[in-house]
């Protein structure tokens, strides 16, 4: 992974964000997943984040993300979240009423990453638009 330089400091921070919807079915829909790839992205880089991987499934979101040391990962998460919520749900205004008091579930996942990046690039690799009967049925094959 590659040091970010800025004026005053020198960072190699990274964090493997994941979170759901609250409603399983909200983002089951291709154009829904899409629209909210593309909101993910503007957000991401208005922020001045580097996308690393990215997969918007079915039922869950997995961001792999180099930021600044200006933003802590709860504040990138809040930021995502309510803006990529309110993009989402004024292009489908069914959204709405399907889950009228937010989006997104209210909790998420942080991991913060350093000399793995690789492994969790390919674990988000493999959870590209998958279902959760999907990964699970994916890893009774494997065992």
């Amino acid at each position: 992974m590659k040091v970010m330089h800025s004026r005053h400091s020198m960072s190699m921070l990274a964090d493997h964000l994941v979170f759901k919807p609250k409603y399983r079915g909200a983002i089951s829909k291709p154009a829904v997943r899409e629209v909210l790839r593309l909101a993910i992205l503007e957000i991401c880089d208005e922020m001045g984040l580097e996308i690393i991987r990215m997969a918007v499934g079915a039922d869950q979101v997995h961001i792999f993300y180099r930021y600044p040391p200006k933003y802590s990962v709860s504040g990138i998460a809040r930021n995502i979240k309510g803006r990529s919520s309110r993009m989402v749900r004024k292009r489908f205004p069914g959204l709405k009423e399907l889950s009228p008091d937010g989006f997104w579930s209210p909790g998420c996942f942080h991991g913060s990453v350093g000399h793995g990046a690789e492994a969790v690039v390919n674990y988000i690799k493999s959870q590209e638009g998958l279902s959760l009967e999907e990964r699970i049925e994916r890893l009774r094959r494997r065992y």
